[in-house]
């Protein structure tokens, strides 16, 4: 018993000794720098979905409709309240493959209370201002227009979409901050909104990367 007693004393200055709660010391920042360099990913709650088209002969990888604002649309006028903005990304690569991106295409819904709110043709440029560089995007075209019925039913909603470079989308992707303009109507992506942009781009495997 005496000598049990004895050993167990002997463990414990062994622990206290300063060796010992060096080591511990050192294997605490380790896992203090490891646990630094694991990156954090915020929940952007948006839907990535990857399909093979057998029509087209690409596989699509694509961000599904998640919304941007309904409250921050900066006109020429000032804040236009009333619309609300959606957006959908897909990265289009030929084959069956993600090594490769042909072309990225970018989808923009508006929907808003009043039909002035349209998008006019000659008023579909896209541009982004991302990290503060402006980038020129393209002329969007008209996918879908639909109004209210009625004289009092003045809703509206339109889809409007542009195909850019890859290598244009990925400026947008790795940014913190964007903000894009359609026309006069301008507006900023939410975190999570960019954070999903971030997450589709990841799901190539691009060389070089």
């Amino acid at each position: 018993m005496k000598r049990t007693l004895v050993l167990c004393l002997f463990a414990a200055l062994l622990l206290q000794a300063p060796g010992a709660r060096a080591t511990r010391g050192q294997a605490q920042q380790t896992k203090t720098a490891a646990a630094a360099e694991t990156p954090v990913t915020l929940d952007h709650g948006g839907k990535i979905a990857s399909e093979y088209d057998g029509f087209r002969h690409e596989t699509v990888v694509t961000l599904n409709s998640m919304t941007v604002t309904c409250d921050k649309v900066k006109g020429a006028q000032g804040v236009i309240r009333g619309i609300c903005v959606n957006l959908t990304a897909s990265l289009h690569c030929p084959g069956k493959q993600l090594d490769y991106v042909r072309y990225v295409r970018l989808q923009l819904a508006f929907e808003a209370k009043n039909w002035d709110n349209r998008h006019a043709l000659g008023e579909r440029s896209l541009s982004a201002v991302a990290n503060g560089e402006t980038l020129k995007l393209g002329e969007m075209k008209l996918l879908k227009q639909e109004i209210g019925e009625g004289w009092f039913d003045e809703r509206m909603k339109e889809v409007l979409e542009v195909s850019v470079p890859y290598a244009t989308f990925e400026k947008l992707a790795l940014s913190e901050y964007v903000e894009l303009s359609v026309g006069k109507t301008a507006f900023e992506l939410r975190d999570k909104n960019v954070a999903a942009l971030r997450d589709l781009n990841n799901r190539v495997r691009l060389a070089g990367r």
